[in-house]
């Protein structure tokens, strides 16, 4: 955060440098919500980022941020906002990109109400993009972490729910159990649709998927905090 793009002004390269001495092997997600994401790929990257998530709302050319942090050794997201249809992502942009980011609450402070309202837009961009990994981020905890799965997120970025729990373990532990019910139910509507079965209430992107030809394309879901993500 970089006090502009959102009010608040957290993190930093110095402080990720710091954590990524002291807990080495660590994958560094890093949500950047600044006005400015081509100036922070260096500093992130040789401070041990891994991932770099960048916001489209902060930039006219996706594609060369895209392409300065993948040159940086870094995995390339893309953030949007509440307000911004899943349609401004275009297709070239995110074939580029390793994984799009869906807020589901306004970006710059944690612990802020889910808005329902933006699943569709993650059923849209799994239906469209099936081997992408999709993120979502923002208000989602053991309540909101069944409308999240069955859209068709595989990234889950969970805070608030899990640091003022008394046991944070188990939050994780059922979010993750939570993401792996709705992709096995998830496999099991493909499996009886290429079987030419009908699936009454089949989720909208997984049906797209395999009626667009992608019938392998099985996702895993990943709810972490410092989890490492597939390479």
């Amino acid at each position: 955060m970089d006090g502009h793009f959102v009010p608040n002004i957290v993190m930093g390269a110095p402080i990720i440098g710091s954590v990524n001495k002291s807990m080495p092997g660590v994958f560094m997600d890093c949500h950047m919500m600044v006005s400015e994401p081509l100036k922070w790929i260096k500093p992130i990257a040789e401070a041990g980022g891994k991932s770099y998530t960048f916001h489209l709302e902060a930039t006219d050319d996706p594609l060369e941020v895209i392409r300065q942090i993948k040159a940086s050794g870094m995995r390339a997201s893309i953030a949007i906002n509440p307000g911004t249809p899943a349609t401004e992502i275009s297709d070239d942009v995110a074939h580029a990109a390793d994984m799009i980011l869906v807020m589901t609450v306004w970006p710059g402070a944690g612990g802020q109400k889910f808005i329902a309202e933006c699943m569709p837009k993650v059923a849209e961009l799994r239906a469209r993009f099936p081997d992408l990994d999709v993120e979502v981020d923002g208000g989602v905890a053991p309540k909101t972490i069944h409308a999240c799965a069955d859209a068709g997120a595989n990234v889950i970025v969970a805070g608030t729910a899990v640091f003022r729990d008394p046991r944070p373990d188990a939050v994780i532990q059922y979010l993750r159990e939570q993401c792996e019910q709705a992709q096995a139910r998830i496999r099991e509507e493909r499996q009886r649709i290429m079987q030419g079965e009908s699936v009454p209430g089949a989720g909208i992107a997984h049906t797209t998927a395999y009626l667009s030809g992608d019938r392998e394309a099985w996702h895993h879901p990943r709810a972490f905090l410092s989890h490492e993500m597939a390479p």
